[in-house]
């Protein structure tokens, strides 16, 4: 654990709350693609297979449990509740992410640190993640205009990928034997699709005008 890290994760809990604060205050899930919040269920349900059998400490397994928790929480309201599922934009949320879970799961079985059943999956939850938000700034750029919780969900989400990448780069020069290549290539890439919603929103933050993305 390292400061870079913490405020990784604080970044990523803050993204989830302002999401949770939309869809609870608004009762409205417009502008939210459920493409994204499905495949982060499935990245968390991956990566925490261990959750039962191996605990490192209680704040990453409270860290876990708020993960998993707070994506099937979004997803059921998006899905179920009898409000919030009549604003889903179902017609801009369209992006064939049957094609993201394939690929990391076959780049999975093909790169990876230890052929097991947890590092197999857990491979597959880093390459998912890296594109997991494609389904939401492809929703985004469809519909044009950003309103301000969504913007600053996908904001915070991209921040906490910034921040790993310092937390990655301070282990490789503190820790003698740092082997994290799959989660610096995937935090890099994913860093990296974030850069034209940030470009954008940090015009929209300048002019004091509203987010609005080419179509």
């Amino acid at each position: 654990m390292n400061i870079f890290r913490f405020s990784g994760d604080m970044f990523h809990l803050i993204s989830i709350l302002v999401l949770l604060l939309k869809i609870y205050a608004t009762k409205s899930c417009s502008g939210i693609s459920r493409k994204t919040q499905e495949l982060y269920v499935l990245i968390f349900l991956a990566r925490y297979l261990n959750l039962f059998t191996a605990f490192i400490s209680l704040y990453n397994t409270v860290m876990k449990v708020v993960f998993i928790g707070s994506s099937l929480a979004i997803v059921y309201c998006m899905r179920w509740h009898h409000v919030v599922k009549r604003s889903y934009d179902r017609d801009l949320d369209t992006f064939k992410y049957q094609f993201l879970v394939l690929g990391s799961f076959l780049l999975a079985l093909v790169l990876h640190e230890k052929f097991t059943f947890l590092e197999i999956f857990w491979a597959f939850s880093i390459y998912l993640e890296a594109v997991a938000i494609l389904p939401q700034l492809v929703l985004l750029q469809r519909s044009g205009n950003v309103d301000n919780l969504t913007g600053q969900y996908v904001v915070f989400l991209g921040a906490y990928r910034a921040l790993y990448i310092l937390n990655w780069i301070y282990r490789y020069f503190t820790e003698a034997r740092f082997s994290g290549w799959i989660s610096c290539i995937s935090g890099l890439l994913q860093t990296a699709l974030y850069a034209d919603f940030f470009y954008y929103y940090f015009i929209s933050w300048k002019n004091n005008s509203k987010l609005q993305l080419p179509a």
